[in-house]
C-alpha cells in the first residue's frame, strides 16, 4: 500500500528535528524497569508499588522530573502522609543510578525508524535529535542503538532553560544547525512536539504509534500523521 503525500516538498525543507522516546525508540521498557528499581529503595507503601507500561505511557514526555513526581503521587493517593517533597530528592538520585544502569536493556527501536532516518540523511536534510530525556542519557541511547551517526546535533532536556513543550529546544536546534524554523521539520509522537512545533515555527509530522500521554495521537494539531517514518511520499 503506498504512503499518502505529505503536504511538503522535500525542497521546502533543509533539515529536520526528531524526537527520541516514542518516536525513534520504544522505550517504555526501560523506563518502567528503571522507576520500578527507584521504588524499590523508598520506603513503604512505595517500595511494594508495581509500575505498569500503561501508566508510565500516561505519565512520560515531559521530562524526568515530572515522571518521577506524577509517579510518587500517583502511588501516594491515600492520605498524603508523605512528604513528597523531601522523597522526591531520593527518588531522583536514585532513578539517576538506575536508568543509567539499564538505558537501552529494554527499549527496542521502531519499525522503519532506522531506515527513515537514512533516507533522509541520503536526501540531505540536516538532522538534530530533540527530547526531553537529559542529553548523556539521549546520547548513550542513541549510541546503544547505532543511531548516534545520523544526527549532527542532539539537544536534551537539560540542554536548555526550558523543555518541550516550550519552543526552545526546537530554537536551539534550528540555530546550532543554521536553519530557519519555517524550513525545519518536527518529528515526533505527542502533543509536546506538536505545541513545541507551532510555537517555535516549524511544520510538524506525528507518529501514531508512540505514546501522547495515552491519548489518540490524531487528536493533536499536527500538519500530517504517518504509521512508519522509512518510505514516506514528498509532494511533488
Amino acid at each position: 500500500m503506498t504512503a499518502p503525500a505529505l503536504p511538503w516538498r522535500l525542497d521546502q525543507l533543509d533539515a529536520a528535528i526528531v524526537d527520541l522516546d516514542g518516536t525513534l525508540v520504544d522505550t517504555l521498557g526501560d523506563f518502567v524497569e528503571a522507576l520500578q528499581r527507584m521504588l524499590l529503595d523508598l520506603p513503604a507503601p512505595f517500595s511494594s508499588f508495581k509500575v505498569t507500561p500503561a501508566l508510565v505511557e500516561r505519565l512520560v514526555g515531559k521530562g524526568s522530573e515530572h515522571l518521577i513526581k506524577g509517579l510518587l503521587e500517583h502511588v501516594d493517593t491515600a492520605q498524603a502522609a508523605m512528604n513528597l517533597e523531601a522523597l522526591y530528592g531520593t527518588a531522583w538520585a536514585r532513578y539517576q543510578v538506575h536508568y543509567q544502569s539499564i538505558n537501552g536493556d529494554y527499549s527496542t527501536v521502531y519499525a522503519g525508524a532506522r531506515q527513515g532516518l537514512a533516507q533522509w540523511q541520503s536526501s540531505g536534510l540536516r538532522m538534530a535529535c530533540a527530547t526531553n530525556k537529559p542529553t548523556a542519557f539521549a546520547r548513550a541511547l542513541l549510541q546503544c542503538k547505532g543511531l548516534d551517526g545520523f544526527f549532527s546535533y542532539v539537544v536534551g532536556g537539560d540542554a536548555v532553560a526550558r523543555k518541550k513543550p516550550d519552543p526552545l529546544p526546537l530554537l536551539h536546534a534550528c540555530s546550532l544547525m543554521g536553519t530557519q524554523p519555517r524550513r525545519t521539520l518536527m518529528v515526533g509522537d505527542s502533543s509536546n512536539d506538536a505545541q513545541a512545533a507551532r510555537a517555535a515555527g516549524c511544520p510538524v509530522l506525528l507518529v501514531r504509534y508512540g505514546y501522547n500521554h495515552g491519548q489518540p495521537v490524531e487528536s493533536v494539531d499536527a500538519d500530517a500523521y504517518v504509521d512508519r517514518l522509512d518510505g514516506l511520499r514528498w509532494a511533488d
